[in-house]
């Protein structure tokens, strides 16, 4: 798109499309541990095989996802993934048993990593280029609401009511979200790419410049995932289980604040500026959150890791795409949450286990240690590499002292 114009009807579509199909994500991350005990009568350890069946469906889609939005139309994949996702959504209402919700997990997986991928890169297609860091930021800030209301709403409705009406608020949700994507227009696509004898190669599948800062997303989510799975059983650990919800709306509101600052700025002054002043603030909120011994100590870690995060998050999305050839920006997209989403799912596991074995304060330090790591990771593999190859330009395009 040439005109500067941003808050248009296809985006503003695009964009309540991903936050409903987000919503249905975290209210069920938060609440299938409860379905699971309390109705399946299930165990602790099939808790997070819900949990990691989901996530690897997902990460082995997505890669699939950014193959065909490079051969297919692009708005066929989205609404499908959407129908899909929106009957799995529906199969809650009816599982029973322990085995069937784990099929209906994997499925529903493989529909999320599809549909996740999908309406990034279409996203990313409706910005005007002059606007991809704000832009990018805007959206990647509904899905953030989605990580913070899904939660709330989630635990708010099964204390109150059961969980037939949780499941039917999901199925809402994700009509929504396909009501959504009927309605998007999606600008003329070049011809599509017919498969080639080729066309399975492992390029095809993963963009190899959007490893780098993907490498950095991996180390991101791995912190974040002992956020979003274990805060509301440190807060109990605490004696501040109410609070739980709180962190997660002081959290959101610190993005909300923030966001139309972080994008200008990132358009205007560059990654660098964002990317090590969020991972500070992200690791200074870490480090708060693990001595924490208040209620005011717990909420404003929260959102001084809500500035980190909400400056790093669609900041690394954005580098893998800038890095990257524009016809490609859609497996940019799903090679960046490829690795986000492998962080998240092993970074949930580790760091849970570190938790038994310590305590959950130990496991935020140790988070915030490894968002600290990542800083050298992201000087080394991004921002090394670009001034080596900014230095080496003007050098090659410099007349030869003999001429």
């Amino acid at each position: 798109m040439k005109e500067l114009s941003l808050w248009n009807r296809n985006f503003m579509l695009i964009c309540f499309s991903s936050f409903f199909v987000f919503m249905t994500f975290y209210i069920l991350a938060v609440t299938l541990p409860s379905f699971v005990l309390d109705s399946l009568h299930g165990s602790q350890k099939g808790i997070g095989l819900v949990t990691t069946v989901f996530i690897i469906a997902a990460v082995i889609f997505r890669p699939l996802a950014g193959k065909w939005l490079n051969e297919l139309d692009n708005r066929k994949i989205m609404n499908a993934s959407l129908i899909l996702f929106a009957v799995c959504s529906a199969g809650y209402l009816i599982v029973r048993d322990f085995a069937p919700l784990l099929v209906l997990r994997v499925i529903h997986g493989a529909a999320f990593g599809v549909a996740a991928t999908t309406t990034s890169a279409i996203a990313i297609k409706l910005i005007p280029e002059k606007r991809k860091g704000e832009g990018i930021g805007y959206f990647t800030l509904f899905m953030s609401l989605a990580m913070v209301f899904g939660p709330f709403l989630g635990l708010m409705v099964i204390s109150h009511f059961n969980f037939s009406v949780l499941f039917m608020m999901c199925l809402v949700f994700s009509v929504l979200s396909l009501l959504c994507g009927l309605l998007l227009q999606i600008p003329q696509q070049p011809e599509v790419k017919k498969p080639s004898a080729s066309s399975w190669h492992w390029k095809t599948f993963i963009e190899p410049r959007a490893i780098p800062i993907s490498i950095s997303g991996f180390m991101l989510a791995f912190s974040y995932g002992a956020i979003s799975t274990f805060i509301s059983v440190y807060a109990k650990s605490l004696g501040m289980e109410p609070m739980a919800s709180y962190f997660f709306i002081v959290f959101a509101a610190l993005i909300l604040i923030s966001r139309p600052f972080t994008g200008r700025l990132f358009d205007r002054r560059g990654e660098h500026i964002l990317v090590y002043t969020g991972l500070f603030f992200f690791v200074i909120g870490m480090i708060w959150l693990s001595q924490a011994n208040s209620t005011f100590a717990f909420l404003a870690a929260g959102g001084v890791i809500g500035l980190g995060y909400g400056a790093l998050l669609p900041s690394f999305q954005a580098i893998a795409i800038k890095s990257s050839p524009i016809q490609r920006s859609g497996l940019a997209t799903s090679t960046y949450f490829v690795f986000f989403d492998a962080g998240y799912g092993v970074g949930s596991y580790v760091l849970g286990v570190i938790a038994a074995m310590t305590s959950y304060g130990t496991m935020y330090f140790i988070g915030a240690i490894i968002v600290a790591f990542t800083t050298i990771l992201y000087y080394a593999l991004h921002h090394r590499r670009q001034r080596r190859k900014q230095t080496a330009e003007p050098a090659a395009s410099a007349p030869h002292p003999t001429e």
